[in-house]
């Protein structure tokens, strides 16, 4: 898989409605727009005024169709992830997704709720095996960690590569029985292949090799038998083909402290699906707030320019206690879409333009509620207003 090269320090929606901003000069730039549910069409729709803005200036063709997804669609569609929001995003570059789920689907059967209905079977459907998270915590917002400051004094820099397509959450069976003497056993199966770990370490070599060539790999190979396989296939598949990475091994109880501890000693690190998930989460924290922390899940299938098919989203969830307020972070959302020109455009340039305008924003002193710690805060429409100004 090919990634262009991220800088270091670089910080590094009924259907279906189209919009698109036609420069003739340039290919179309064409993505499905998933805003998902209660802040999410809020933070998507600055975004998407931010892309405008930024594909004016660089005379790109910036074309996307909205579909819905997650609650919007068990809501107008009957399930979360109808079958015509699949085929809209099989037609399409990328998909720039928001956040799902909530309160008011919670009463559904688990296997129909937005979460698990939507985005567990998009991953699966286009194989997004890979996910990359930036942990990025600028030092004018040190305050805003949990940690000490004196623990990140420059901040926090850090990437976590998480396999998400395999291990707990897709492992069969998975199964709830009732047992002959009544009692009830839950059944989850965690599975592994020695080629899925190969797929997604070079993925991790790849992100390592952009910056400082350091990359940690966290398991269980203490307790689990995945997990000694995923050491060895992650240690020999470095040796042969990244002679030039420094591997070191860490298990993802002690990882989890770390990374409370000190944070930067990691530079890259790389995790299978279930720990993935909670240390990502953890990561996040850490980092101040959700509201500034973009991801990208990319796969082996190519789109029309032949870079990676990705779907690209914010860390944060739909947070249905300020939906409609306006006043939700809509950086995550926006440097998201960032990386979305980087991965699956190719627009390495115009993707550092973006998340340079929204540090520059954030440090001279634009801030929502999440990171104003004291200062005035401005609300969501604003903060896309900051950035788009040092754009």
């Amino acid at each position: 898989m090919h990634f262009p090269a991220q800088r270091k320090g670089e910080n590094s929606l009924p259907l279906c409605s189209a919009t698109a901003f036609l420069v003739p000069s340039m290919p179309s730039l064409k993505f499905a727009v998933l805003a998902g549910d209660y802040i999410g069409p809020e933070v998507m729709s600055e975004a998407l005024r931010v892309l405008a803005h930024v594909a004016k200036q660089e005379q790109l063709t910036l074309s996307y169709t909205r579909a819905d997804v997650g609650g919007a669609g068990i809501d107008n569609h009957g399930k979360a992830l109808p079958d015509s929001t699949v085929k809209l995003c099989e037609q399409s570059d990328a998909i720039l997704f928001g956040s799902v789920g909530g309160p008011k689907w919670e009463r559904l059967p688990p296997k129909e709720q937005p979460e698990r209905a939507a985005l567990l079977p998009l991953r699966k459907h286009f194989t997004l095996f890979a996910n990359i998270r930036p942990g990025l915590l600028y030092r004018e917002l040190t305050d805003a960690s949990p940690l000490k400051s004196e623990r990140i004094p420059d901040g926090i820099d850090i990437v976590c590569i998480r396999e998400l397509t395999g291990g707990l959450y897709f492992g069969q069976p998975k199964t709830t029985t009732t047992l002959p003497d009544g009692d009830v056993q839950a059944v989850d199966t965690m599975v592994y292949r020695r080629s899925e770990i190969e797929r997604i370490t070079a993925t991790a070599i790849t992100a390592a090799r952009a910056r400082k060539r350091r990359l940690c790999s966290v398991d269980k190979a203490n307790v689990l038998e995945t997990s000694v396989l995923w050491r060895k296939t992650v240690t020999e598949y470095v040796a042969r083909h990244a002679p030039d990475i420094t591997l070191s091994h860490m298990y993802v109880d002690n990882a989890a402290m770390q990374l409370a501890r000190d944070p930067n000693q990691f530079d890259v690190f790389v995790t299978e699906n279930m720990f993935g998930d909670i240390l990502s989460d953890e990561m996040a924290v850490i980092c101040g707030s959700l509201g500034m922390l973009s991801s990208a899940s990319l796969g082996a299938a190519k789109n029309s320019h032949g870079l990676p098919f990705g779907l690209y989203e914010p860390a944060g969830g739909t947070a249905p206690d300020i939906a409609g307020k306006g006043v939700a972070n809509p950086c995550a959302q926006i440097l998201s879409a960032a990386l979305m020109l980087r991965y699956s455009f190719g627009l390495e340039g115009v993707a550092v333009r973006i998340e340079t305008a929204v540090k520059k924003a954030v440090t001279s002193g634009s801030r929502t509620g999440d990171i104003a710690f004291g200062r005035p805060a401005v609300g969501t429409t604003a903060m896309a207003n900051a950035i788009i100004a040092q754009l």
